[in-house]
C-alpha cells in the first residue's frame, strides 16, 4: 500500500510550529466534554450584551411608552404578552445558539492512534488541519475565531459570539425569525401609537414628556426597522442553505458539492430535529438527529492493514491530505 499527496490549500496555514506531530496533543476526554461551550471573543460577547440590551430597550419603549398608557387595556393585555412571548423566545434562541457546540471537531485527534482507528480504506481521502491538529471531516472548516474546525460551518456570527454550524443551526434560524417578528411588532405599535397620540393631547398618550416621547418611539422605529431588513435576509439565507444543502462557506467559495445533496424538506427535518412539529419553533427542544459516532467508540484496526507507522509519521508532518491507493 501507498500514499500520495493530495494538496488542499482550504484553511491552511504553513508555520513550522502548526505542521509538527509533537504539537498535536491527545483530545480532551469523554469526562471534560460535558463543560459549557463559550467562545471568550471580546467582539463576540460585546456583541451578545449589545443585542440584548436593544432587546430590552424595545421592551421598555413598548411597554412603559406605548402600552401601559394606553386606555384599552384588552389592547395592552394582548400586545404586551404577544411581544413580550416572542422577546423571550428571541432571547432564548439566541442563549443556545451562542452556547451550543456548533459540530467542533475534536482538538487535537491527528494522532497516530486516532488514525490507526479510522480503517482507512482504498481511495479515501483524509485531510489534516493544521492550525488544530484536527482530522478534517468533509465539509469541515477551520474558524480563527473559535481556533477549531467546525462540521457544515455556515459563518462566524459575532452577533451570537459563535459559529452557526451543524449542531445550533436551529436556533440561529429561530433567533432571526423571532427578531424580525419583534421588530415588525414594534414597527405597526410604533405606527398606531403615532395616530394615537396625534389624535389626542401628547401630555395623556404617554407618561414621559412629548419630546421624550418623540425622542423614544423614533429611536425604537429606526432601531426594528434596521434589524427587521437585517434578521429577514439573514432567515432568508439560512433557509436557503439548509433547503439547498450547501453552507454559506460552499457558496461563497462556489465549492463542487461531493457529497450526496438531500432534499430541501429532508434538509429541514434534519436541521430542525425531526418531522415537523411545534418542537421546531421551541428553543429549549434538543435536536434529536444522530451525532457523529465519537473517535473513542471506533474500533481499532492493524496498522498493517491501514499504513505503517513510516506512512503515519509522514502524514502528520504534513499539511496534504493523503489518498490511500492499492499496492
Amino acid at each position: 500500500m501507498m500514499i500520495t499527496p493530495v494538496h488542499r490549500f482550504r484553511d491552511i496555514e504553513r508555520k513550522p510550529e502548526y505542521l509538527q506531530p509533537e504539537k498535536c496533543v491527545p483530545p480532551p476526554s469523554r469526562a471534560s466534554l460535558g463543560t459549557m461551550w463559550f467562545i471568550r471573543d471580546g467582539c463576540g460577547i460585546a456583541c451578545a450584551v449589545v443585542t440584548w440590551m436593544l432587546v430590552f430597550y424595545a421592551d421598555f419603549v413598548v411597554l412603559l411608552v406605548m402600552l401601559v398608557p394606553s386606555r384599552d387595556y384588552v389592547y395592552s393585555v394582548i400586545n404586551g404578552t404577544l411581544f413580550n412571548t416572542l422577546a423571550f423566545l428571541a432571547l432564548a434562541s439566541h442563549f443556545r445558539a451562542m452556547l451550543t457546540d456548533p459540530g467542533a471537531v475534536p482538538k487535537g485527534n491527528a494522532t497516530k492512534e486516532f488514525i490507526e482507528s479510522l480503517q482507512l480504506k482504498p481511495g479515501q481521502v483524509v485531510y489534516k488541519c493544521p492550525k488544530c491538529c484536527s482530522i478534517k471531516p468533509d465539509r469541515a472548516h477551520h474558524c480563527s475565531v473559535c481556533k477549531r474546525c467546525i462540521r457544515k460551518m455556515d459563518h462566524h456570527c459575532p452577533w451570537v459570539n459563535n459559529c452557526v454550524g451543524e449542531n445550533n443551526q436551529k436556533y440561529f434560524v429561530l433567533f432571526t425569525m423571532y427578531i424580525a417578528l419583534i421588530s415588525l411588532h414594534a414597527l405597526i405599535m410604533v405606527g398606531f401609537h403615532f395616530l394615537y397620540c396625534f389624535e389626542e393631547d401628547w401630555t395623556k398618550c404617554s407618561s414621559f414628556s412629548p419630546p421624550t416621547t418623540v425622542i423614544l418611539l423614533i429611536l425604537l422605529c429606526f432601531e426594528a426597522l434596521l434589524f427587521l431588513i437585517f434578521t429577514s435576509v439573514m432567515f432568508g439565507t439560512q433557509v436557503h442553505s439548509i433547503c439547498t444543502d450547501e453552507t454559506g462557506i460552499e457558496r461563497l467559495k462556489n465549492q463542487k458539492p461531493t457529497w450526496e445533496k438531500i432534499s430541501g424538506w429532508e434538509g429541514m427535518k434534519l436541521a430542525f430535529g425531526g418531522a415537523f412539529s411545534l418542537g421546531w419553533f421551541n428553543p429549549f427542544s434538543n435536536l434529536s438527529c444522530e451525532s457523529p459516532v465519537p473517535a473513542e467508540a471506533v474500533a481499532a484496526a492493524p496498522v498493517s492493514a491501514i499504513m505503517t507507522q513510516e506512512e503515519i509519521e509522514q502524514f502528520l508532518a504534513r499539511d496534504v491530505a493523503i489518498q490511500v491507493l492499492h499496492e
